[in-house]
């Protein structure tokens, strides 16, 4: 289930992303907090095996997005664009790096109070 919501919210970052990148959205509306939220909601979706992919994707799209900038007519909204959607990969980013900082941290707790215990029985 949450795969199914975390695919929806990347979805829905993706479209918001592109669309505000042409249409002005009113102001009432706060798009980079939404594409951040729905980034850290579509990052529960991601692997750790995904987490190299993830960062390359979101250090070249501001490189992307200003080469995008020179093409007339259209250029600033297609950076416009790619900025945003780097917004949203910055919050998938988030939701990875934190969720590897907890398992992580809960490896390191779970060696500990085994080698802990061992230590005990071995010691009775």
């Amino acid at each position: 289930m949450i795969d199914k919501i975390a695919g929806l919210a990347r979805l829905v970052a993706t479209l918001l992303a592109i669309v505000a990148g042409f249409v002005a959205i009113p102001v009432t509306v706060n798009v980079a907090l939404v594409l951040v939220i729905l980034g850290l909601i579509a990052g529960l979706k991601y692997k750790p095996e995904q987490t190299v992919g993830l960062i390359l994707v979101l250090v070249a799209l501001p490189i992307v997005g200003s080469a995008l900038a020179n093409i007339p007519a259209i250029g600033a909204h297609l950076n416009a664009a790619a900025l945003n959607i780097q917004l949203a990969a910055a919050g998938v980013t988030a939701t990875v790096i934190a969720m590897r900082l907890y398992n992580n941290s809960r490896d390191d707790v779970g060696a500990w109070t085994a080698s802990t215990g061992g230590a005990k029985a071995a010691a009775a």
